[in-house]
């Protein structure tokens, strides 16, 4: 299984969503809150090519995106092979 981790805050719809799919596919995934731990917010950024918007998603190392970007994955059918490797 792939190693999902998510950067996220408590109030945003879209960290939900894709918390939601995640969770409909089965998978598992760190999540961290970057309202709780504002420091991790940096560590985001940087993994994310400067991008500080949430969520921020990163697949076996790899950044996908963001919620639209992750669902645009499951559209194109590609999604669960990332989360099967």
């Amino acid at each position: 299984m792939a190693q999902i981790e998510i950067f996220t805050t408590p109030f945003c719809g879209y960290c939900r969503m894709a918390k939601r799919l995640l969770d409909q596919k089965g998978v598992g995934y760190a999540e961290t809150d970057i309202l709780t731990d504002p420091s991790q917010r940096a560590v985001m950024m940087q993994r994310a090519n400067g991008r500080r918007s949430v969520p921020q998603i990163f697949i076996s190392g790899a950044h996908v995106g963001g919620c639209d970007d992750l669902y645009a994955l499951e559209r194109a059918g590609r999604l669960d092979s990332m989360l099967s490797v």
